[in-house]
């Protein structure tokens, strides 16, 4: 999977968020903040391109101090996220 064209982090009152770029795809009612943790995984994403569970959760281990088990299912939940908000394809 990968980050469909269009969508940015961007800050906004000092909080990283996701937008769509163009005034089409602007819906203030749905912005996503990132923390530090989901938004080194956002550019993790960026940076692969085609990116997996997998591969972002072995990038969370090898930044942070945390378990694989614990990095998956927290990886696994900012995709699904993604996924509902439509940035993902």
């Amino acid at each position: 999977m990968r980050i469909k064209n269009g969508f940015v982090v961007r800050e906004v009152c000092a909080q990283k968020v996701v937008l769509a770029e163009g005034t089409s795809n602007i819906d203030f009612g749905k912005l996503l903040t990132l923390n530090d943790t989901a938004e080194f995984l956002w550019n993790q994403a960026e940076s692969q391109g085609d990116f997996t569970v997998e591969s972002l959760t072995t990038a969370l281990c090898g930044e942070y101090d945390v378990d694989s088990s614990t990095a998956a299912k927290d990886v696994k939940h900012i995709v699904d996220l993604w996924k509902q908000y439509g940035i993902l394809e």
